[in-house]
């Protein structure tokens, strides 16, 4: 089939085989660190703050992750990331099997993880371009890789709310430390013939400085980061909520909050299966503008959801609709971007996604707390159709510019 054409590229098979079980792991710990930390404290800023640790350094350190890995071998930053990951899965599975219910030590462990994220997202995303023998399979391998994530977003949460209800959240974390065994065997078996860029010799910051300069010459590709830091900042956050939507506003417990990350799971999986049967000459910018409408629309139904089923719904249509925002975005800068700054390109967009999010997650579990969920959810709602608006309006004024001065050409 057309939709599983990467998949015959050997490398990229052995990657996605490896990713697809680790990924499990992840989102079972993942759902298992939220739920813990709002079982001990029942704060939706500390929930905030957790999130906010965890993806954090991506916004000060992409940019240099970006330099760092263009001057060096891909392969072996992210093997070395993997490693750190897995022991920092296997620190606090031990952690919290002696009962160890540490604050400072779950916020320092979820530091750890934000930094090594930093390079290793960095390091998988610009490694993709080298899986893939035919270029023209690219943004296939990049919609199954969102299929893959979204999949495992499905089946993680529902396996770690049943873990969490039944054994504990330790198990979690101790199946996480497990599934980087699958990722890293995966790719010792890997045969990579990474393309050698001539190493620079400048400085790292001259080239940090280089990759910014490049997106200000690409209007683009600048207005598709700065949409991401957007949705990041005001919309995206609203993911941070749902255990409050579990717990406090449907009455629920470790159960349905699996099935609310589930939801979410499911209407990603199928946002990035629509993403996968796209074609290379797909209008990409329109996609973002319709994934971005159908974001908005649900979260603001999500806010205002009489009862759980709907809210269910409305998280699944909403985790749709970022689904294809993200993954055409991602889409769009792999595609459009120049091969040698590929990864600092990637890297700004990591910076958008990863980074900024935090801080948006630290504002809105902030807000949630003084106003209450439904209201900031709601806000950030209205948010993302005002972000849609500003982004259409830039692309036609855009457009308008380009074509005057094509007239003036001519």
């Amino acid at each position: 089939m057309s939709i599983f054409r990467s998949l015959r590229h050997y490398n990229y098979r052995l990657f996605f085989t490896g990713q697809a079980i680790s990924l499990v792991g992840t989102w079972m710990q993942r759902v298992a660190i939220s739920w813990l930390v709002y079982r001990l404290t029942g704060s939706a800023f500390l929930l905030g703050l957790i999130t906010f640790l965890s993806l954090i350094p991506s916004l000060v350190l992409a940019p240099y992750a970006g330099s760092y890995v263009d001057r060096h071998n891909k392969y072996k930053i992210l093997v070395i990331t993997q490693v750190i990951l897995m022991l920092q899965a296997g620190a606090l599975a031990l952690m919290i099997w002696f009962k160890v219910y540490d604050m400072f030590w779950i916020a320092a462990l979820s530091l750890v993880q934000g930094l090594v994220n930093a390079f290793d997202v960095t390091a998988r995303q610009s490694l993709m371009v080298n899986l893939i023998d035919d270029k023209e399979d690219l943004p296939n391998a990049i919609a199954l890789n969102s299929s893959m994530f979204n999949a495992a977003r499905l089946i993680g949460p529902a396996l770690a709310g049943v873990i969490l209800s039944t054994l504990g959240e330790d198990i979690c974390f101790l199946i996480n430390f497990v599934s980087f065994i699958a990722v890293l065997g995966c790719m010792v078996m890997m045969k990579l013939k990474l393309t050698a860029h001539q190493k620079s010799k400048e400085n790292i910051w001259i080239d940090l400085k280089k990759g910014y300069d490049y997106l200000k010459s690409s209007p683009d590709l600048a207005s598709m980061v700065l949409m991401m830091a957007a949705s990041s900042l005001l919309v995206i956050p609203f993911t941070t909520l749902l255990p409050v939507f579990a717990k406090d506003i449907f009455n629920g417990n470790a159960t349905t909050f699996g099935w609310f990350e589930s939801a979410a799971g499911f209407g990603a999986f199928f946002g990035a299966i629509y993403m996968a049967t796209l074609k290379v000459s797909q209008n990409l910018q329109k996609i973002v503008m319709m994934s971005g409408i159908l974001l908005a629309i649900s979260v603001v139904a999500l806010a205002i959801s009489p009862s759980l089923i709907l809210a269910l719904i409305c998280t699944g249509l909403a985790a749709l609709g970022l689904m294809a925002q993200t993954s055409s975005i991602n889409t769009y800068l792999q595609t459009h971007a120049d091969d040698v700054m590929r990864g600092r390109t990637l890297s700004y967009y990591i910076m958008a996604y990863q980074g900024v999010l935090p801080i948006g997650s630290l504002l809105m579990g902030y807000l949630a707390h003084l106003f209450g969920t439904q209201i900031v959810v709601a806000f950030e709602g209205v948010a993302g159709l005002l972000i849609v608006a500003a982004f259409v309006y830039n692309e036609n004024r855009r457009n308008q510019l380009k074509n005057k001065f094509s007239l003036f050409g001519n």
